[in-house]
């Protein structure tokens, strides 16, 4: 499975298992085998950097199992094909998501000018409150 251009995903890390869907459906989804639930061996995996892999266990969060796997399950198409599909696509986003490192924070400092105008406020504020002072007290 080709990912972002430049990485590609083994068949052999992708285990898929065709599942009985939950939900209405009457006699269809109680017979048929149409969900299916994906497996990626991330912990296994070879091909995606070490800083994307932690990048993708956290955006996976409760669908990492203790054992390194990602589990997608897709069960909302009738059609077994239409479900392997979107668990496939769902399974791209996810890892081109965490393939996108995040910009650096960058600290942010006030301007010299606005540390000037906060000062200056603050100097007319105390003034405006010593002028409400009663003349001759000494506080």
């Amino acid at each position: 499975m080709l990912i972002a251009d430049t990485i590609l995903i083994d068949e052999t890390e992708i285990e898929e298992r065709f599942i009985r869907a939950s939900g209405p459906g009457g006699q269809h989804v109680n017979k048929t085998e149409s969900a299916v639930q994906l497996r990626f061996d991330l912990a296994g995996n070879t091909s995606l950097p070490e800083a994307a892999k932690r990048r993708l266990a956290r955006l996976a969060g409760s669908r990492m199992t203790k054992d390194g796997a990602l589990v997608i399950r897709a069960e909302t198409y009738r059609e077994r094909e239409r479900n392997r599909a979107d668990a496939r696509d769902r399974l791209r986003a996810l890892i081109e998501k965490a393939l996108i490192a995040p910009k650096p924070r960058k600290k942010a400092r006030p301007s010299l000018a606005s540390i000037r105008r906060v000062k200056a406020a603050k100097a007319q504020k105390a003034k405006t409150k010593s002028l409400r002072r009663k003349p001759g007290s000494e506080d």
